[in-house]
């Protein structure tokens, strides 16, 4: 079955945080949200850039009130103040769509010591989920989506060196983020069904999808290979957007669920269910990251 988001009745009431929805996939899916009648909360690192989204959010549908909010993803401390701002605004929370990210980046470390992917990809959305979780348990029907990666297939978790700290390399560092996003998402419905909890995990990934993320990736690449690879391989953030938003407005999706492009290799294509790696299932590894991540983000979920 593919998703069509015009099959999507309209969804006025409902209330989604997006993560980095000030440009590529993060805004096609606010802008999509927008045009269901959901009120979009668009948590930006970049206000400037975050506004000039908003308000072409709003030049393109005139009735909806988009909200910025400050989150920058290599901070925790940012992390808990927009929860605690967001808590105090608003109270309740249909869906959360843990999209922003980065990739391949130059090694650095963000505020916290982190492996700047890691943190970013990864941990902050760990706790962000962890602190929204009684809001998103307080209101029915309530969602969380993670976004993941075909690259998750070629990783690995580094217990022994998650930062990179020994030996960097950004495609592996990469690789073991995405793998940790879709390892939550999965570890967290096992946590909720336990717990009795009624809210929904699930995870995505946009395929091969043509956004700033691409910027830190080689020139040699992008400029002898780009044409080929974008005429072949790639698809616009708003295609890459539709398995986003299948997770999260699918009336077939249940917890663990895993969307992507059905095209081959899974670099394009309409949005279906897609398996992950066999990794992506290892319960006994995704029980470790689950407790490593509490004690690196100092905070315990209660389920």
């Amino acid at each position: 079955m593919t998703f069509n988001i015009q099959d999507i009745p309209l969804q006025s009431g409902r209330i989604a945080i997006v993560t980095g929805a000030n440009d590529g996939l993060g805004f096609q899916t606010a802008l999509a949200m927008s045009k269901k009648g959901i009120k979009v909360v668009m948590a930006c690192r970049n206000l400037e850039k975050g506004d000039k989204a908003r308000r072409e959010i709003i030049r393109q549908q005139p009735e909806t009130k988009p909200e910025l909010m400050h989150l920058d993803l290599s901070k925790l401390s940012s992390v808990h103040a927009f929860a605690d701002e967001y808590m105090q605004k608003h109270d309740r929370l249909d869906l959360l769509i843990n999209n922003a990210g980065i990739m391949i980046p130059p090694y650095t470390l963000t505020a916290n010591g982190f492996e700047n992917q890691l943190g970013v990809n990864y941990l902050a959305h760990f706790l962000l989920t962890g602190l929204l979780l009684p809001l998103l348990e307080a209101t029915p029907g309530s969602r969380v989506v993670s976004l993941s990666s075909n690259a998750h297939k070629n990783g690995k978790i580094h217990f022994d060196d998650l930062n990179f700290k020994k030996k960097y390399s950004a495609f592996a560092a990469y690789s073991q983020s995405k793998l940790a996003c879709l390892m939550f998402a999965k570890e967290l419905q096992r946590r909720l069904d336990k717990s009795g909890s009624k809210v929904l995990s699930a995870a995505a990934h946009p395929g091969m999808s043509d956004t700033s993320l691409f910027k830190h990736v080689p020139a040699v690449i992008t400029g002898i290979l780009g044409p080929l690879i974008r005429l072949l391989m790639v698809q616009s953030p708003e295609d890459g957007a539709k398995p986003i938003l299948y997770a999260a407005l699918g009336a077939d999706i249940e917890g663990g669920d895993y969307t992507g492009p059905d095209g081959w290799q899974q670099w394009k294509g309409e949005a279906v269910k897609v398996k992950g790696s066999r990794l992506s299932d290892n319960r006994q590894v995704s029980k470790r990251l689950w407790e490593v991540s509490e004690q690196l983000t100092s905070f315990n979920y209660k389920i």
